[in-house]
């Protein structure tokens, strides 16, 4: 995996065979952030990644100058690795931490500007995600929710939703937590 721009634009990133992940691919992420240009200003956007596994998705956020960039796994390995490499990057605002998304997400102690959500594609609680973000009022004012998903899965009569797009296997859902005043 790369990093497609930013401070670290081009740096190659290659995490251990043994990670139990799904990573976006490189198109899907190229695409996803292509979309993100017009929508967002990366500088010190306050980033939560669920589901973050290699870090991804969390790396290509921290490069473009997200600020601070929380990487959310239930597993030991993924949050080691995603750890390890933002030591090496010197991303100090990029915290990695082993959590239960829903554990996590019903906390609700903080909110992001935008949230970023790759759950396995089996998991039969896909849905839940979105309800989560939205039931505890995770996103500040104009905040995005971007869920990646099966094709199974229409998420448009959903709260906020904004927009799906389509890259080969892989499915972005775009909700949008309208500004207020």
């Amino acid at each position: 995996m790369r990093i497609i721009s930013g401070k670290n634009k081009g740096r190659k990133i290659t995490p251990p065979l043994d990670l139990p992940v799904r990573p976006t691919t490189d198109m899907a992420k190229e695409s996803l952030f292509n979309i993100l240009n017009n929508l967002v200003d990366f500088e010190e956007l306050s980033v939560l990644d669920l589901f973050a596994g290699t870090g991804n998705i969390s790396f290509e956020f921290a490069s473009r100058g997200c600020r601070p960039v929380t990487s959310i796994d239930i597993s030991h390995k993924c949050i080691r690795f995603i750890s390890q490499v933002a030591d090496q990057l010197h991303y100090d605002f990029l915290r990695a931490i082993q959590a239960d998304y829903k554990q996590f997400l019903k906390r609700g102690n903080q909110k992001w500007d935008l949230i970023f959500a790759d759950p396995p594609y089996d998991l039969d609680e896909q849905p839940m995600v979105h309800n989560l973000v939205f039931e505890n009022e995770l996103l500040n004012s104009g905040g995005w929710l971007i869920l990646e998903h099966d094709k199974q899965y229409d998420f448009s009569d959903y709260n906020g939703f904004y927009d799906h797009r389509k890259y080969g296997k892989v499915n972005f859902s775009f909700f949008n937590n309208p500004s207020k005043g």
